[in-house]
Parts: structure tokens; sequence; C-alpha cells
């Protein structure tokens, strides 16, 4: 039943409304949706929802084979190559506008990585030179600009030209982080989509490097959270828990564990011990996931993303475990999203978030950090994997 409910769940309602946002004069997607559902066809494109939509449209294809899904991520594809590279400084702009011209051209590591999972994908399904090339170079740019070799981290933010700048982008909470968990996961799960799509021992060997990372820096062992904000020593500069990326974080981990092959007890217990930190700490009695803690405080807003990914990291912890209470976790969250996060109105799909009070967020429906990519990735995730457990 949740099978056939995440496919209906893609096929009606989530894709259907980000094809309807096709831009066939300008490229790309439509930048803004508000609140109303009023589509501004003049609204910026951002270069990570951009990445988000290739990768998006290319795997909607290779799960599902429907060809019009494979017609956006070529219309897409094409969008990115043509406005997103910036083909003197090379990298992917922050921002462009409605016709692609850019407008912010800073450079983000975080961006970067999202150019590489979108590519990578879309490689698979085309077998394009073009977009290994293109996802290949960012890779090399990545770890010969962007990895401080003394500390082992990523750094963040550069301006046009790659010299480093103070990291406004993926900061939050009024602190400016030198490192952050959120741009490491998710180079790792851009380097483990570029490993499905093109493997080598040299991608093997920094993805074996960058799990260690996560789980000696990150990963706090004492209390199986992870950190989110660090200086350059790795020390933690803020008492902050991120709910939702823990969780997520936690399958995207277990993925790169089980496509390396890897055979590490301590690394599974990670896993584990996260997901049930998550479960026992975070959900609601409504079987929602709340946003996050600061110093003690808890920010109870429900928002899109956190429950998308918790339903991916619970089945995730299922398989892992077989324990029923991460179905019941799984279940608990969908009824939760069918009920309150789902847009209702004609031609709605999810609202960003959820307030305390139970009112839906008056925020646009679509900008440049709102995309198809987490509940879009959700739905694909469950099919994949209870198709792949059926025949087990």
């Amino acid at each position: 039943m949740l099978k056939e409910d995440m496919y209906q769940e893609l096929t009606e309602r989530i894709l259907p409304f980000w094809l309807n946002l096709k831009d066939e004069q300008n490229g790309g997607l439509y930048g803004k949706v508000d609140f109303d559902l009023n589509i501004d066809k003049y609204g910026d494109k951002g270069g990570i929802v951009t990445a988000r939509f290739l990768w998006t449209f290319s795997a909607a294809y290779r799960i599902l084979k429907d060809e019009k899904y494979l017609a956006m991520a070529d219309h897409v594809f094409q969008f990115l190559t043509d406005k997103l590279i910036d083909r003197e400084h090379r990298g992917i702009y922050w921002l462009l506008d409605y016709q692609g011209k850019p407008i912010d051209t800073r450079k983000h590591i975080y961006a970067q990585s999202f150019a590489i999972y979108g590519l990578s994908e879309y490689y698979r399904i085309t077998q394009k030179e073009e977009a290994l090339e293109l996802a290949l170079e960012l890779y090399d740019l990545i770890e010969s600009i962007g990895f401080d070799q003394e500390n082992q981290a990523y750094k963040e933010e550069f301006n046009r030209e790659w010299i480093e700048v103070p990291n406004e982008m993926l900061s939050e909470n009024g602190v400016v982080a030198d490192i952050t968990m959120n741009t490491h996961i998710h180079i790792l799960e851009a380097y483990t989509n570029l490993y499905k799509a093109y493997p080598n021992e040299a991608l093997k060997d920094r993805l074996i490097t960058l799990l260690k990372v996560h789980y000696e820096k990150i990963y706090q062992h004492d209390t199986h959270f992870l950190g989110v904000f660090f200086d350059k020593q790795w020390s933690k500069i803020i008492d902050l828990k991120s709910f939702g990326h823990d969780i997520e974080a936690a399958w995207l981990m277990d993925d790169t564990i089980r496509t390396l092959g890897i055979e590490n007890e301590a690394y599974k217990k990670m896993i584990r011990d996260i997901s049930y930190n998550i479960s026992e700490y975070a959900i609601q009695p409504d079987g929602s996931l709340i946003n996050e803690e600061e110093n003690g405080e808890l920010d109870k807003t429900r928002v899109w993303w956190v429950q998308a990914e918790a339903i991916v990291g619970f089945y995730n912890a299922y398989q892992r475990t077989g324990d029923i209470k991460f179905l019941n976790r799984v279940q608990g969250l969908w009824n939760y999203i069918q009920t309150t996060i789902h847009d209702p109105r004609p031609n709605g799909e999810w609202y960003w978030s959820i307030e305390p009070d139970g009112s839906p967020t008056k925020r646009d429906l679509v900008e440049p950090w709102k995309a198809s990519y987490h509940n879009a990735r959700m739905a694909l995730e469950l099919i994949e994997r209870m198709e792949k457990d059926d025949t087990q």
C-alpha cells in the first residue's frame, strides 16, 4: 500500500506540479510561486534548485521510464550548461535572473556538489559524455580549491574568481561557520552518486576518507546527534541540533556504505544510533518531526523537507534493523504529510512548513531553496527500496 501511495504521490501530485513550471521561453523552470499559487514568470532561478531539478527528472526517468521526465531532464540540462556554468572562472553560479543572466556570481561548495549530483544522475540515464565531463570538472574543482588538506574539511564560500570569502549563504542561527555539516553531507551524497555513475578508485578513496570525517568529526558520539556549525579546528560554535539533517545524514551515509560495500560495524552502529535517537527525541505525537533545538529551545515548526527525509531515513533504519518501530514512524510521518503538509488547493503541492499552531507558513511555495528534490526523492527511494524488498 505504501509503495502505491508513493507512486501516486510522485506521478499525480509532485512531478505534475513541477512539470507545469517549465519555462519554454527562457529555459529551466519558473523561479517563484507565491503562497497563493501565483506563478511569477520573472522570478530568479537558483543554481542549487536547477541542479536539484536535473537530479529529480533524471532519477524519475531512471526509475519510472516515462519519456516526459526524460524530456524535462534534457530541458534542465540545456539550461544548466548554457546559463549556469561560469565558462570563464568555472563552477556554477549561485543565482540567475529569469532569463538566465547571472545576478549573484558567488561560488559555494554546497552548490557545486549539487551540480555534481544532478549531472551524474543525468549521465546515468543518457550516457552523455558532456554531463560526465562537467561533473568530473566540478569534482576536480572542489578537490583542488575547496578542500582544506590540513584539517580534512571542505571549505564553504568563494567569490566568482574562487577567492575564499566568509560563509554567508550556509550560516544561520546568528553564526558564520568555517565548516558546516550541511556541506559535508551533501558532498558525500554527490560523490556517492558520481561513483554510481563512474566508479573509480580515486573517488572511492575520497569517499572512504569523507565517511571517516563524518564519523570522527561531525558525529557526536556522546549524544548521537551531529554537530552543525564548526570553526576551522572542528570545534562546535553553537549548541544546535538539526533533526532533519541528522536523519537525512544517517541514510545518506548508509547509502555510501552500501554503495562501496563497506563492512564497518562502528559505522553501522552510528546509523542505528542516530536513527533511534531522532525517533525518540524529536518525533511528535502527531507523527511529525520537528525542526531543531538551539540552546535547549525547541523549534516545533514542521518543515516540508524534514518530513520527507525522515521517511527515507526511518525506512532505511527499518531495513538495517528490522525493527517495526521504524515502519510505524514512516507511516506516522506519511499520515501527517497527507493531512497537514499537503496543499489541498487545486494545483497545490506541499506547503513550505506548518507553524507550531498548525497553520501553514505563508511563505513562497517555489523559490531558490524549495524544489522538487526532497519529496520526489522520498517517493523514488521508497519505490525503489520496496520493489527490491519485494523481490528478496
